[in-house]
């Protein structure tokens, strides 16, 4: 179990919060609260633009000459040459659209309350034709989202999904996809995102709402579990997810943001399951969403938008803070007992397997502490916290361990770690007894 990257602040752009970012043309383009700004590989920043609202998701789409912009109001273009931006001013455009995306030489819109997605003009995202649009007709449902995926144009709905390709006809070239029709529609238009080489989204349906899917050719493929999916369930609203993807050190993440539910799941497409981020409050201790709300790959870094303020971060697995604020590093077990005769079992000692003598040189961090706590009835209640060291630097042969543990029916053990040190966990030994009754 590797430590999550810690975020280092590259930049701040205005009071925030960061609504998109794209790279095109060499730079990186982000809008932070209504100003829009240009960030140079060295996260210099340049202020070109300002759009007509402040605050909610911007979606951002390329066409390697401009970059729509769409704020669930209105519709903006920015020329890369000229760097200006403006809003666009054809009466044709679809006001009120909240996604976008691009294909084949023509930006797509779509999310204004209709079934309805419409393209540009080829190479103009400035010019549109009030004629060119199409229905994703399959069922009644209005169109919340699109994204393209391997030259095909996805369609989510409110309950259902459909694909369409480019035909290559002038007058009305996007056409379904022959039977590519998905029964699963979208929760929230910002939870769509590829990744894996396939398109991950959080589904809803006429039967339901809260799993997350992947697509496996047309078919969904439900990734969620039942733990997450009970948790999404306990949120007073879905409609406001936010995802964003990345790939690191091999594995390729999905990152899934409930500003209402203040969490944020985690979804390892490398081996199939999930975890939990947080940002732990300086001041309070408490647990809220991670910092990240939108993302970008730019100078072979992974940059993160503050969902809050305007903080640009980058993602860093030697920086062991969330710029500056405490990490809460936690693990449990499941519950263990005697399952053949459900006696009290005995434990003499308890120890962690981990990558030791990780501490730093100064504090804090020079003499890491780890703390376990154990419960007997199934995560209920449970014991004190007590401490146990993790090695200063270079006490590679630190054992990391606790004794007489206690007796229980239904052991569940935690450990946990807050000291600023990059430390794996490889795993854990409880030395125990089954008792007679």
């Amino acid at each position: 179990l590797r430590p999550t990257p810690g975020l280092l602040r590259r930049a701040t752009l205005g009071a925030g919060p960061i609504r998109g970012m794209l790279v095109a043309g060499g730079f990186l383009w982000v809008v932070s609260g209504a100003a829009v700004y240009r960030v140079s590989p060295t996260f210099g920043t340049k202020q070109v633009g300002v759009l007509s609202t402040p605050v909610g998701a911007v979606a951002m789409a390329s066409n390697g000459l401009q970059v729509l912009m769409v704020d669930g109001s209105f519709g903006y273009v920015l020329t890369l040459a000229t760097e200006a931006v403006e809003k666009i001013a054809d009466v044709d455009f679809p006001l009120g659209v909240t996604s976008c995306t691009y294909i084949d030489g023509y930006f797509i819109v779509t999310g204004n309350g209709t079934g309805q997605f419409y393209w540009s003009t080829l190479l103009d995202g400035s010019d549109w034709n009030g004629l060119d649009f199409a229905s994703a007709e399959g069922a009644p449902d209005a169109a919340v989202a699109c994204i393209a995926d391997h030259r095909e144009l996805w369609i989510f709905g409110e309950n259902t999904t459909e694909v369409f390709l480019n035909t290559g006809d002038a007058a009305q070239p996007f056409e379904r996809a022959g039977n590519a029709f998905i029964e699963h529609g979208c929760a929230s238009p910002w939870s769509v995102a590829k990744l894996d080489n396939t398109v991950f989204w959080l589904g809803t349906d006429d039967r339901g709402e809260g799993t997350v899917w992947r697509a496996a050719g047309y078919s969904p493929q439900r990734i969620s579990t039942y733990a997450i999916e009970r948790a999404i369930a306990s949120y007073g609203s879905i409609a406001d997810a936010v995802a964003y993807t990345y790939q690191d050190q091999g594995h390729d993440f999905y990152m899934l943001n409930f500003p209402t539910g203040e969490t944020t799941w985690c979804y390892d497409a490398a081996v199939g399951e999930w975890h939990e981020r947080c940002y732990r409050d300086p001041l309070s201790g408490a647990l809220n969403r991670h910092r990240g709300q939108v993302q970008a790959f730019y100078g072979r870094r992974q940059v993160l938008g503050d969902w809050q303020d305007g903080r640009l971060y980058s993602l860093e697995h030697d920086v062991a803070t969330d710029d500056g604020a405490t990490i809460l590093r936690l693990r449990s077990t499941q519950a263990a007992s005697d399952l053949d005769a459900m006696n009290r079992v005995f434990y003499g000692r308890f120890e962690v397997d981990l990558e030791k003598g990780q501490g730093n040189t100064v504090d804090p961090g020079a003499d890491p502490i780890m703390l376990m706590r154990y419960s007997n009835d199934g995560g209920y209640t449970w014991s004190n916290a007590r401490e146990a060291r993790m090695g200063r630097a270079g006490e590679y042969r630190t054992r990391c361990k606790w004794e007489r543990c206690g007796s229980g029916r239904s052991r569940v053990w935690e450990v946990s770690w807050t000291d600023p040190v990059v430390s794996a966990l490889f795993g854990a030994t409880a030395h125990a007894e089954v008792g007679d009754a």
